[in-house]
């Protein structure tokens, strides 16, 4: 395969608006594979590196997902490479380049691997997901314990159970939105940080079909951006409604206790 061969093939995974080139530097490395130079928007691979050509072509492909990358920002790439952004993209190439038979997904070659990947998910992933959900729903129970007996169910989460209210939280809302455990724990938190119910299925079902992390964060942020601003700033007032309230019963309870000091 040569460098014309690669770059043909990248355009038939995904065209895009800006001129590139693909150079073979007939170099092997130690450090790089490749790397992808901006201001000339030249994909430099150490061919020397490879003895496969799907090898070659994954890092032209991850080489070539900078350059999305940039054609997506105008033209220029300013501060970190490696943002969820690029990875979003990277993983979308591969996908079509799997599906179009220009990249074959190695993972799928080790019978050994594969068995792994599914005691993984099955013994790990799902069983901690699992975990997480039903410590929310006792957390929840928790929560209408300590509001029977006057107690503040944060300060139970901090004193007694030991654990940060981000985490109590978020444990809760999984219970609460009956997120799917088989994503696993990390996962199911990124899901049961959407408040949208329409977007949040959205992003469940993304994941749950192989989509990766990345993937779906850039695509909800992106739902976010494209929003209609009215609606935007109604769930922001919203929410600092709610903020307000909550900090009025605190501004309550902090006045009685100077009373009674």
């Amino acid at each position: 395969m040569n460098q014309d061969r690669v770059k043909e093939l990248l355009l038939s995974i995904e065209d895009v608006p800006l001129e590139f080139s693909v150079v073979f530097t007939g170099k092997k490395s130690k450090k790089v594979n490749g790397l992808y130079k901006p201001d000339t928007r030249e994909i430099l691979i150490h061919n020397h590196n490879f003895t496969d050509d799907n090898m070659l072509m994954y890092t032209a492909i991850h080489e070539y997902a900078h350059h999305v990358h940039s054609c997506a920002k105008g033209g220029k790439l300013t501060g970190r490479a490696h943002t969820a952004e690029f990875w979003s993209i990277l993983h979308g190439l591969l996908q079509k380049a799997e599906g179009k038979g220009c990249y074959h997904n190695v993972f799928a070659d080790s019978p050994e691997l594969e068995a792994l990947t599914e005691t993984i998910r099955k013994e790990y992933l799902f069983e901690n997901g699992t975990l997480v959900k039903e410590l929310g729903k006792l957390l929840m129970q928790a929560n209408e314990i300590c509001g029977r007996i006057g107690a503040r169910f944060e300060d139970y989460v901090d004193r007694v159970l030991r654990i940060p209210r981000l985490s109590a939280k978020t444990a809760m809302k999984i219970y609460q939105y009956n997120v799917n455990p088989s994503m696993g724990a990390d996962n199911m938190k990124i899901v049961a940080g959407i408040r949208d119910e329409e977007t949040r299925s959205a992003a469940e079902g993304a994941l749950l079909s192989g989509k990766s992390p990345d993937e779906v964060r850039v695509a909800v942020a992106r739902k976010r951006e494209d929003e209609d601003p009215r609606v935007h700033l109604e769930k922001e007032k919203i929410r600092l409604e709610r903020t307000i309230d909550s900090l009025n019963k605190r501004l309550e309870e902090v006045e009685r206790a100077l009373e009674e000091a």
